[in-house]
């Protein structure tokens, strides 16, 4: 008999993605999200509900064998009530009718973002999460919600990607993107030797499904193992783009500064964990997600910015005016001057 999946948060960048995956798996696959997805696959049914709303929870969730949790508010978002709300009580949600419904398994997509700034990398299962701001906050809370629920027998598995890159992806690089193939100026904060590490999207829901496959709760960290340093990332895309573009340094300490001053005067579409962190290194060991569930990432840095970049130049003036914030270029505001300057 086939097994019942439920993705929550399915019609998303992510979600979409690991829905295909599941599908290729011989899994039978349901949705849980707000919107519909365009590229839904026919025999994918959707449950269009909020992850808050336990009844409808409850009725999505009946007879499914395996839950893959990815419903949250992105840092893009910036609001903390909906930090709380979706990401912590949805999972709440999301965990209790999972134990009523007597699933088999549980893989919730969590964030580097627990982490806040690391004092040391790589980042392993021993690093102790400390997130510096409420996007990050909220995925540890429910990181310990799902703690929680191993405790009274839920089977629970945690899967902290990096930064997720892959064809589709868009969001804060859809900016990215648009000043590389006009040539421009790309900005790194300092001289951008920070090392830091990316993921696949498709290399994390291979992680999610081997995951679910394997019985008993787990935490994998999961991020490509070919990498290097920030201005190498996009270095390396400049020169594949071949429009000109190259990379430009800026002081960490005043552009941080100004990221956070615009932000929060609505100009620019960054969030905290961006003028935190993109000056940064930070990067995960991902041995125990090698030993443990036989995964490898497919995708080298390099490979995944190339790959969507082409996406990127393939759909520019077609993208999604509404749905998920990553299946769409983030609104430049006061970014569209300084792509004149830089």
């Amino acid at each position: 008999m086939t097994d019942v999946a439920l993705v929550t948060g399915g019609s998303g960048y992510f979600g979409s993605i690991l829905v295909e995956q599941l599908l290729r798996s011989g899994l039978e696959v349901r949705v849980l999200d707000v919107v519909d997805a365009t590229d839904r696959p026919s025999d994918v049914r959707l449950f269009r509900a909020d992850v808050r709303d336990q009844d409808q929870v409850r009725r999505a969730m009946a007879g499914v064998d395996l839950v893959f949790h990815n419903v949250a508010q992105v840092p893009l978002a910036r609001d903390r009530d909906l930090f709380e709300s979706v990401n912590v009580h949805g999972t709440a949600v999301v965990l209790e009718e999972s134990e009523r419904a007597g699933v088999t398994k549980v893989v919730h997509t969590s964030s580097s973002a627990v982490f806040g700034v690391p004092e040391s990398n790589p980042v392993t299962r021993a690093t102790v999460p400390r997130p510096v701001e409420a996007y990050g906050q909220a995925k540890l809370d429910a990181e310990l919600l799902c703690r929680a629920a191993t405790t009274r027998g839920l089977d629970v598995s945690v899967v902290r990607p990096r930064t997720i890159l892959g064809h589709g992806r868009l969001g804060i690089f859809g900016i990215l993107f648009d000043w590389i193939a006009d040539g421009r100026g790309v900005p790194v904060l300092g001289d951008g030797s920070n090392v830091y590490q990316f993921v696949h999207a498709e290399d994390l829901a291979s992680a999610c499904l081997l995951a679910a496959r394997r019985p008993g709760p787990a935490v994998y960290n999961i991020g490509a193992e070919e990498f290097g340093t920030m201005a190498e990332a996009v270095g390396h895309l400049c020169d594949h783009a071949g429009t000109g573009a190259r990379v430009r340094p800026l002081p960490v300490a005043a552009t941080s500064k100004a990221m956070e001053l615009s932000s929060r005067l609505g100009l620019t579409p960054f969030a905290p964990y961006h003028w935190i962190m993109y000056s940064k290194s930070m990067w995960f060991d991902v041995t125990p997600a090698i030993d443990e569930l036989g995964w490898h990432a497919r995708w080298s840095t390099d490979a995944m910015f190339q790959s969507s970049y082409e996406w990127f130049l393939e759909h520019r003036g077609t993208e999604q005016a509404s749905g998920s914030a990553h299946r769409r270029s983030a609104k430049q505001g006061l970014l569209r001057l300084a792509k004149r300057v830089l």
